[in-house]
This record gives C-alpha cells, sequence and structure tokens, in this order.
C-alpha cells in the first residue's frame, strides 16, 4: 500500500475515533425524578410523563415534600453530571418553598445541570427558562431583604419604647419586690439570692441601692 494511503487511512481512523470519543464525552442525559407524598398514591403518572419526555432513568421517592431525606432524589442527583438535565412532572415534587427550589436550581446550574419541569413548562436549558428562574431569584432575595429591614425596624422600636428584646428577664418585678422585702427583713443577700434561685451579682444588678442592707 503507498505510503500517502497509508497516513490517509490512518488520518481518516484516528478522526473517526475521536469523533466518537467527543460524541460520548459530551452526550447528554435527562434524568426523571417522581414523587408522591403517601403510598396511597400512585406514581404511574409521572413515571408515564417522564418517560414520554424522554427520560433515560428515574427514580422516585414516597415521602413528603417537607423531608429532607430523600433516597430517590440523591440517587437522581449522583447520576447527573454536567450538560444532564433533571427532569421532574411538576415543580412541587421537589419542595414546598420558593426559597428551597431557587437554591436547589441554583446549584444544579452552578453544576452544569439543566432542569425542566413538564407540567409548569420551565426549561432552565432554555434562554426564557433561565430567565425566568432569574426573576424567581430576585425576588426571593429582596423578600430576605424586606424580612431583615422589617425585624432591624422592630428591634429599633422596640428599644425606643424601653423593651430590650431578648432572653426573658431573670428577676422578674415580683421577684425583686420580694427580694427588698426578704432583704429589708435581715435577709443576707446570698440566702436571698438561692431563694430566689439567681446568683448574688443578678440580685445586685436588679436590687435598687436603697432595697440593699
Amino acid at each position: 500500500m503507498p505510503f500517502s494511503e497509508t497516513v490517509l487511512r490512518i488520518g481518516f481512523s484516528h478522526h473517526h475515533h475521536l469523533t466518537a470519543f467527543k460524541k460520548k464525552k459530551w452526550s447528554t442525559m435527562l434524568i426523571g425524578y417522581a414523587r408522591v407524598s403517601t403510598a396511597d398514591q400512585n406514581l404511574a403518572l409521572q413515571h408515564q410523563a417522564l418517560t414520554k419526555a424522554g427520560c433515560a432513568k428515574i427514580f422516585d421517592d414516597t415521602i413528603s415534600g417537607t423531608k429532607t431525606d430523600r433516597p430517590g432524589l440523591t440517587k437522581a442527583l449522583e447520576q447527573v453530571r454536567a450538560g444532564d438535565t433533571l427532569v421532574v412532572w411538576k415543580l412541587d415534587r421537589l419542595g414546598r418553598t420558593v426559597k428551597n427550589l431557587i437554591d436547589f436550581t441554583e446549584q444544579l446550574h452552578t453544576d452544569g445541570v439543566g432542569f425542566r419541569s413538564l407540567t409548569d413548562q420551565i426549561d432552565t436549558t432554555t434562554p426564557a427558562g433561565r430567565f425566568f428562574f432569574n426573576i424567581m431569584a430576585s425576588l426571593a432575595q429582596m423578600e430576605r431583604e424586606l424580612t431583615i429591614e422589617r425585624t432591624q425596624a422592630g428591634l429599633a422600636a422596640a428599644r425606643a419604647k424601653g423593651h430590650l428584646p431578648g432572653r426573658k428577664r431573670i428577676m422578674t418585678d415580683s421577684k425583686i419586690a420580694s427580694a427588698i422585702k426578704l432583704l429589708e427583713a435581715g435577709m443576707t443577700p446570698p440566702d436571698v439570692a438561692r431563694d430566689l434561685g439567681v446568683s448574688i451579682p443578678t440580685l445586685y444588678r436588679w436590687i435598687p441601692a436603697h432595697g440593699r442592707p
């Protein structure tokens, strides 16, 4: 065989294997996840929809949406790789709160994994789907900031009125009145503190100077 033809065959073979390798390396997969809350509910509807959508593998859980330990979801996440897409029948199959959903999808995005919800027609592998979750993330962040702002405003208002939020007072008004009477009757501070169940420094901090012996 002529040398030039040999080189051509080798080059063609190398290119063929390299192309096959690239296709295998960058092939994507749809991984399905289904969940029902009780054993009485049927997973068949979700399985059927996920299979029709083209999911190569489907994992499921029969467990409440409030539970954090979901073996099926854990296995699904162990299967997905960068470029793959996790598919669910409906958003609430993953979580009950917007924050949980956003945190979950943001982590998938960080890992290079797409997300689809069939019923809600959301697909983060498309520009429209990414835009939707960006808006949701912005709204969730705004809600967190408003909550912090309201909390700080409430604390400031309480301080202005002389109320200091925090742990419940150890020395209540009735304890203070009892301590003053006991001290005036001649009981020693250590005995008073022991009877009231407080330390001596706490007793002195709350009892006015004129109430001490």
